[in-house]
């Protein structure tokens, strides 16, 4: 069914079991003849675009958000070639506005401005940039259109019409392109545009030019092959001193050629009354052409107000403008009769509202969805259906022929002050009626399998005024409806997308953001917070396509959407692979959480690597939560002096982060020089060494090292190793010293364990063992173990029980000990 031209689906004559035209293959079920009014039609299928922009491959989906992903080698298109003559020649008739149905209306003669079009040839043919200014209404579009003759021979691409109308350098950049490259749906990143633009070499014609400034040098300097003509009006920031951009000033109409303009307008000599009126009206309007043009009209619906009162005077008065309205367009000879007055000065400067006032119903109809639309004209092919009027197409030339509409780009738009002339005669009241009318045509017909995302795109202007003039009417609908902004939103901004029509897609985008938040409708709130992040990686904007992917991600996964959820961590997934980070929230680079992974990275890691800050700043713990944790913690092997352990756990650890990977290297290389400088050292370890049994606890938080308890039979005199024993030689063993409070008082464990004296008394020596060298810190000493160093694996039966009988005393028990050591 095209929304435009009805066909027969329209009218219930679908072919039963067949394709359906129009609507792209779709079929429908056949229909029982019994019971018909059961069946109910296929839905219509959703319409995909897959597009390339840069190294990405776009799906654009408008279900379930678009899909992003690096562009197959096998995707990649070639680069673009240049349209020929002929294809661009076809090109610049299909981007004109639409002519308005009827009788052609004639075209106005250019009047004094030979001397500027002559001037405008030869700068242009030298190759320099112009920019022409002039007030509006002073007839720089219709100049523009005289040049475009003048220029066709003049550089090898030809002659190129641009708009510049709520358009950006950068927008204007990728039009040049698309005007001149043969690239469907393809869009160049930044470096290459800036390449395949640098080779153009034609005469562009910029109307409707909305910046200066730097904007104009950056699209200047990106295209220097280029000849620019710049339409602008004198408020438009001027152009920057290193621009090299000649200054050509446009001025109104001498008093001859504005009375000249003003009989071509009419059609016939001027009376002496209306020459009079005419100059008047020249004073007033400084000459501009747009002035007279209008005047124009107003003398014509004068002669034809004048003609149906003469010849129907035999009915009533109220039938006089029915008759006129018959035919709007009808020539009239003569020079008018006097019932019908001429219009005062003021009705001649702002001549909209007399001019609206007799024209058709479906005329004004019109302007009033164009006040609303910000001056915007809906094409010809919307107005029966907003207006509700089967023939409201006509509409459009009597528009055009009373000079209240003017073309801007491919459509048409209110001329300058038409707006505010008509809001001030009521054309703005029941603006919110008429918004909801044309918010729900436009979301019907974007969203339609049958209307291609191009058409669309060349409507942004209407569709993006339309939601915006319906954006601050939105409130929370009723249960069981829809936000019209929202439809209406939801529906044009894949159809944007999917036409290269960027900058309107983020402007949809926007409104569609913030209707949804004035709706209250959260699901499509996420999908609009999705399709920005897209749109932010696409444009290279890392950060904020990780924001606006994050609240799509947090939004779908409380609506329990997984398929919108897992498209979301698709692209964050992307967004992480080309900010060289991690994805935050636990996830791995798939996209896929990790389970505890916020208690994971808080934890210390397995099998005994630390965080990387107990190495460093982490206090000595007390000897009694050292002996408690040895109880709870059962001993771990130890192969080739503690570092096996440590190389487990780096293997084991494969979810761990740098940092984490980083400390277990940084402790294995501690624990290696420690345990060789004990090993190494005399009979009586030093105070500040670690034992061969260090361990980090999964319960100690990583914060610290525990030592293994030792089992007595593994010793070889059998006496006890815990920290409050003394040694053989009866001076306090390396725990002892360790054990103590910062206070200096003893110990709870270190009193009540504390063993009586060998009565057997070896010569003590002093140990002249260096303290090791290590990375840490001197500052913080790691916990020490008193047991000596062994080879033997350590027992699982528990230490024997201190009953505080001294120990055996053997001979050469200290000989024994310093040869175990050593």
């Amino acid at each position: 069914m095209d929304p435009i031209n009805r066909g027969p689906e329209d009218f219930g004559q679908d072919r039963p079991g067949g394709d359906t035209p129009g609507h792209g293959g779709r079929t429908r079920p056949p229909r029982d003849p019994v019971t018909p009014d059961f069946g109910q039609p296929a839905p219509a299928l959703a319409r995909t675009v897959q597009l390339v922009s840069g190294d990405f491959l776009l799906t654009v989906n408008p279900v379930d958000g678009s899909e992003i992903e690096p562009c197959p080698p096998g995707e990649r298109p070639g680069r673009p070639v240049k349209y020929d003559a002929t294809e661009r020649a076809e090109r610049a008739r299909a981007a004109r506005p639409p002519l308005p149905p009827g009788p052609a209306l004639p075209r106005l003669p250019l009047l004094e401005r030979q001397e500027v079009r002559e001037r405008l040839v030869r700068l242009l043919a030298r190759g320099r940039s112009v920019r022409l200014t002039g007030p509006s209404g002073s007839g720089r579009t219709a100049l523009l259109d005289q040049l475009a003759d003048d220029c066709l021979d003049i550089a090898p691409d030809g002659v190129i019409r641009l708009s510049g109308h709520r358009r950006s350098a950068t927008d204007l950049l990728y039009d040049l392109f698309g005007t001149v490259y043969n690239a469907p749906l393809h869009r160049p990143d930044r470096a290459l545009l800036l390449e395949l633009v640098r080779g153009i070499g034609a005469v562009v014609l910029l109307d409707d030019l909305e910046f200066g400034g730097d904007a104009l040098d950056e699209l200047l300097d990106a295209t220097p092959e280029c000849a620019f003509l710049l339409a602008a009006t004198p408020d438009v920031a001027a152009p920057s001193a290193d621009a090299h951009v000649e200054e050509v000033l446009l001025e109104g109409l001498g008093r001859g050629g504005s009375l000249e303009l003003l009989e071509r307008a009419v059609g016939r000599v001027l009376t002496d009354e209306e020459t009079q009126w005419a100059g008047d009206l020249w004073f007033e309007s400084e000459g501009l052409p747009l002035r007279f043009a209008q005047a124009g009209a107003l003398l014509r619906q004068r002669d034809r107000l004048s003609a149906a009162s003469s010849a129907f005077d035999d009915l009533s008065v109220f039938d006089a403008p029915a008759a006129a309205d018959a035919a709007p367009d009808a020539p009239v000879d003569g020079a008018g009769g006097s019932d019908v007055p001429l219009p005062s000065l003021a009705e001649g400067a702002a001549p909209a509202a007399l001019l609206a006032s007799r024209l058709s119903a479906s005329a004004r109809d019109t302007l009033r969805f164009a006040v609303l639309l910000g001056g915007e004209i809906p094409h010809q092919a919307h107005l029966p259906a907003l207006v509700g009027d089967t023939h409201a197409d006509a509409a459009l030339a009597e528009l055009v022929s009373s000079a209240l509409v003017t073309s801007v780009g491919g459509h048409y738009r209110l001329a300058s002050g038409v707006r505010t002339q008509l809001e001030g005669v009521g054309y703005g009241d029941d603006s919110a009626e008429r918004a909801r009318t044309a918010a729900l045509h436009y979301a019907w017909w974007a969203g339609h399998p049958s209307v291609g995302p191009e058409r669309v795109a060349a409507e942004s202007d209407a569709v993006l005024a339309a939601l915006s003039a319906l954006l601050p009417l939105t409130a929370p609908p009723a249960e069981g409806e829809t936000s019209p902004a929202v439809e209406l939103a939801r529906a044009a901004a894949p159809a944007f997308a999917a036409g290269l029509a960027w900058s309107a897609w983020e402007r949809a985008l926007r409104a569609g953001q913030e209707a949804t938040r004035l709706a209250g409708d959260v699901p499509e709130e996420a999908y609009f917070h999705h399709e920005l992040g897209i749109l932010a990686l696409l444009g290279g904007q890392l950060d904020r396509a990780r924001a606006e992917l994050e609240a799509s991600i947090g939004l779908r996964g409380a609506l329990a959407d997984k398929r919108g959820t897992i498209a979301g961590r698709r692209a964050l997934a992307l967004v992480a692979d080309r900010s060289g980070g991690v994805l935050p929230g636990g996830r791995t680079a798939a996209g896929e959480e990790v389970p505890d992974a916020m208690h994971e990275e808080s934890a210390s890691p397995p099998a005994g690597i630390p965080a990387a800050s107990a190495l460093y700043a982490a206090p000595p713990r007390e000897p009694e939560t050292l002996v408690s944790r040895q109880a709870a913690v059962p001993p771990a092997p130890v192969v080739d002096g503690g570092r096996e352990p440590a190389r487990k756990s780096l293997v084991s650890g494969t979810r761990r982060n740098l940092v984490a990977a980083g400390a277990g290297a940084l402790l294995v290389a501690v624990l290696g020089t420690v345990v060789t400088l004990g090993a190494t050292s005399s009979n009586e370890p030093p105070s500040d060494s670690v034992g061969t049994r260090p361990t980090a606890s999964v319960d100690d938080g990583g914060d610290g090292l525990v030592t293994d308890p030792v089992d007595p039979a593994a010793t070889g005199d059998g006496a006890s190793a815990r920290p409050g024993d003394t040694g053989a030689s009866g001076s306090p063993t390396p725990s002892d010293s360790a054990s103590g409070s910062p206070s200096g008082e003893p110990s709870e464990s270190a009193s009540s364990d504390a063993p009586s004296q060998s009565p057997t008394k070896s010569p003590t020596k002093k140990p002249t063992t260096k303290p090791p060298t290590t990375t840490r810190p001197p500052t913080t000493k790691p916990p020490t173990s008193s047991a000596p160093p062994t080879s033997q694996p350590p027992s699982s039966s528990p230490p024997a029980t201190d009953t505080g009988a001294p120990p055996e005393s053997a001979p050469g028990a200290s000989d024994s000990g310093s040869a175990e050591a050593s």
